[in-house]
């Protein structure tokens, strides 16, 4: 059984009424009971979610006694955050990085994220369903890598 930590940064609590027209009507609390429901019966999701940098990165840093996965919303601090970048790199754990829009079809500024080349890799442009690809991609990617070849 994997136990994968999923974090959610800034502003994405306000899922479902904040600017819907770009990242749906889905709210949070729908995106964690869909992970929770992908992941089931062997595997077990922890959601978390932050306004605030530094939470994000002492959880990233509790989960490395825990997790064997993280799959990350980081928001805005996508294209910026080298703390976030540092904190995944710092605990070597196996990270998906998951956006609702298409980072690459945006504002120019949305177009660079200084996580990816610390991520096994990056999924967007699906809407809510990018959190359960990247799961699939993440909870893959560990029974590759613990399986006997």
């Amino acid at each position: 059984m994997a136990v994968i930590a999923v974090v959610h940064g800034p502003n994405l609590n306000l899922l479902g009424t904040r600017e819907t027209h770009i990242y749906g009507s889905m709210t949070l609390e729908k995106i964690n009971a869909a992970l929770h429901n992908a992941a089931q019966p062997n595997h077990e999701v922890r959601p978390f979610q932050s306004n605030h940098e530094g939470a994000i990165v002492d959880y990233i840093h509790a989960a490395r006694d825990w997790a064997g996965g993280i799959l990350i919303n980081p928001g805005a601090l996508t294209h910026y955050s080298y703390a976030l970048r540092d904190a995944i790199a710092a605990v070597k754990l196996p990270t998906v990085e998951a956006h609702l829009s298409n980072i690459h079809a945006r504002e120019s500024f949305r177009h660079t994220s200084v996580l990816a080349p610390v991520c096994l890799g990056q999924i967007c442009g699906f809407g809510w369903r990018s959190y359960l690809l990247g799961l699939q991609g993440l909870l893959d990617h560990l029974a590759e890598r613990s399986s006997p070849t």
